[in-house]
């Protein structure tokens, strides 16, 4: 459990790391309604990675019908909680859609830019070696 918890902090704390630096990127550079979505779509991501974390273990030790109940619920909450960031950009011109859209798939990024990170150094390490 205590691994789970970890990895939840660690790719959330990263994704909320990169989207504040470029939120505040954007905001020197007078792009502030991307920055804002960015930031927005990223907080909602991590919400979201955590709370699929946290739910995992309730799963567990429960007959395959209730098990399949739980997680339907746990989705249907899961895609509201992302609708949320959605709907505000939608609906305001405060937030930019397509920088939401992007801030709602960054925890998702940052793992796939990590095990990307790990596979080309570890190749380039074997190709040392040789």
């Amino acid at each position: 459990m205590e691994i789970l918890r970890q990895t939840e902090r660690k790719y959330g704390t990263r994704a909320l790391f990169v989207a504040v630096a470029v939120g505040i990127a954007c905001f020197l550079f007078g792009f502030k309604p991307i920055g804002k979505g960015l930031v927005l779509g990223t907080l909602f991501s991590a919400v979201n990675f955590t709370l699929m974390g946290e739910t995992l273990p309730m799963r567990l030790g429960y007959s395959r019908k209730k098990v399949t109940g739980i997680a339907f619920l746990m989705i249907l909450l899961r895609y509201a909680l992302m609708a949320v960031p959605l709907a505000v950009g939608i609906r305001t011109q405060q937030f930019s859609l397509p920088a939401i859209i992007v801030g709602l798939f960054s925890v998702q990024l940052v793992i796939m830019t990590e095990h990307i990170f790990r596979l080309v150094l570890m190749k380039t390490r074997n190709n040392q070696v040789l």
